[in-house]
């Protein structure tokens, strides 16, 4: 079959293309970018990349028509439009009228479970997608999930924060509403073996894990997994915006997704029964489960995919990478190195793994501190870390960096910064006859960025001298 995936760099997307490869389908992914597609797809057979913005009606015509199947899987749990709903709603409608345009004979959304009276903003929001998804030309699939359990997903990681970072921890009280969380292997199980079964046209289940737990009992069974003892008490004094405070502060989630997170986790998500498991044959992990198979990926450095590389994680830098990718030479100041390099193929393996824990070789403790001010300030940190300890990509995230263009062969990494600045700033590593030239570009907004610029330049000096010489010897 030929498969439309949509959300293809998504932390769902990444994961269910190579699977869907597998079943020898033909897929179609539609990216915001092209210059997020994955690299390592640019010569398969099977795979295509076309550039659509379903905000955008004009890039709807890329869409080819022979498509079989679609998979939508756009939404955003850190939106922070106040009128994100009706944007979500708006991309559906597009979507759905483009696809009634093409051949397409089944429809599958990826939603959330939404069986409580009272809905957080995004679960009103995706039950919502769900209607305007209802057409009569193609068949719909819903599948609505509780909370997705995997290495890299937003969840895992902010449970594994407050575990590894908190032995007591003084909690809101909705630590003790009531989830069914599933393994992020199952939810793909479901999406794969539902493509083109005729049995499950317009039609919609929950799918969940085995168990009803608290969020409480989940910290503690996380906690189990990783041999921790850890000691949890719940207060309902603390308010919603404290509760977003103490996320974010401890965790390496953002300000905005963590307000979106306590307004979900006050309310209970429990699938209501059925018997898709046995229709589809996947029989669901239990958490403790899913949580020690996550870190399998994770000492293997085989994540495939994490939250933290979504370009609304930071909230500061837009859909298209194309619009950062031609550094500006005019109003700007810069600071320029160059070093002959001793080994090209070392300096290169190191440049790709700076950052995350490898550290940024020199002066690691002032690139701390300008992160824990970022935070304070409400930026987003040293949080995000990196997905991968050795590859990058153009889209990924690199702590308070994100990558706009990464090619070995071409010896060339360019970093645009996300933190909060009077102004914008890239950092650019490139090699050139065996020289490593070194780039910082600042270039500011009014008289504060220029303050800003000279008040930081002895630490400058000090930081990318040190970080050069480290990189070239």
């Amino acid at each position: 079959m030929k498969i439309l995936v949509t959300g293809a760099t998504g932390y769902i997307g990444k994961r269910l293309i190579p699977l869907l490869i597998q079943e020898g389908h033909d897929i179609v992914c539609t990216v915001r970018d092209t210059m997020r597609a994955d690299k390592g797809y640019l010569k398969e057979e099977k795979v295509s990349f076309v550039q659509v913005n379903f905000l955008n009606e004009d890039t709807l015509k890329n869409i080819p028509k022979n498509i079989d199947v679609a998979y939508y899987l756009i939404h955003s749990m850190s939106n922070a439009s106040e009128d994100f709903s009706i944007l979500e709603a708006n991309c559906a409608l597009n979507f759905k009228n483009s696809m009634e345009q093409t051949a397409v004979k089944q429809v599958i959304y990826l939603s959330g479970i939404t069986n409580e009276k009272e809905l957080s903003k995004h679960l009103s929001s995706r039950k919502h997608v769900e209607e305007v998804l209802q057409s009569n030309t193609y068949a719909l699939t819903i599948f609505k999930a509780g909370i997705i359990v995997g290495s890299g997903s937003s969840s895992f990681e902010i449970i594994r924060d407050l575990v590894e970072k908190l032995p007591f921890m003084i909690a809101p009280k909705w630590l003790n509403t009531k989830t069914q969380p599933i393994a992020v292997r199952d939810v793909l199980s479901f999406l794969v073996n539902s493509a083109g079964n005729t049995t499950l046209y317009n039609t919609s289940y929950d799918i969940f894990g085995p168990e009803i737990l608290t969020y409480k009992e989940m910290l503690l069974k996380f906690a189990e997994v990783r041999k921790l003892k850890r000691y949890i008490v719940t207060v309902p004094v603390m308010t919603p915006k404290l509760s977003s405070y103490w996320l974010y502060f401890v965790t390496s989630t953002s300000y905005k997704l963590a307000t979106t997170l306590v307004d979900s986790m006050g309310v209970q998500i429990i699938g209501k029964p059925s018997n898709i498991n046995s229709v589809l044959g996947v029989s669901p992990l239990t958490y403790k489960k899913a949580v020690e198979l996550a870190f399998e990926k994770i000492e293997q450095n085989s994540i495939i995919s994490s939250w933290k590389d979504s370009l609304v994680s930071s909230g500061r830098l837009g859909n298209d990478l194309h619009k950062y990718i031609n550094v500006p030479q005019f109003g700007c100041f810069k600071d320029y190195k160059e070093s002959k390099v001793q080994n090209e193929t070392d300096t290169l393996d190191k440049i790709w793994a700076i950052g995350g824990t490898n550290g940024w070789y020199y002066g690691n403790f002032l690139w701390k501190i300008r992160g824990y001010i970022d935070k304070l300030f409400g930026g987003i940190g040293l949080r995000r870390g990196r997905t991968s300890p050795t590859d990058l990509d153009a889209g990924d995230a690199l702590d308070f960096w994100r990558v706009i263009f990464a090619d070995k062969s071409q010896k060339k990494l360019l970093l645009y910064a996300e933190m909060k600045l009077p102004g914008e700033a890239w950092l650019e590593f490139k090699i050139e006859d065996g020289i490593l030239k070194q780039t910082a570009t600042f270039r500011p907004r009014g008289l504060v960025g220029r303050l800003y610029w000279y008040a930081v330049l002895p630490f400058h000096g000090i930081i990318f001298n040190g970080l050069i010489k480290e990189l070239a010897h």
